[in-house]
């Protein structure tokens, strides 16, 4: 009898720690996306940056150009 009293007062101990566990999973989760949302921000800005740089040196280039047919 001593057993099942345990077992019982076991049941209810565990079954309010799952709404709990459950928060810390989703909280988990939503701090995995930030992150994610993170890093694929960085990615685009360093896209961008790269896309810039190329755009400035095709530019560098023309005036390069430009500047020699003047001579």
């Amino acid at each position: 009898m001593t057993r099942k009293a345990t077992t019982m007062s076991f049941l209810p101990t565990w079954s309010s720690e799952i709404p709990y566990i459950r928060q810390e999973l989703v909280r988990d989760r939503i701090q995995a996306l930030h992150n994610e949302a993170e890093q694929q921000r960085l990615v685009l800005r360093l896209q961008r940056i790269r896309r810039a740089r190329k755009q400035a040196e095709r530019a560098s280039l023309r005036l390069r150009n430009a500047l020699a047919r003047m001579a």
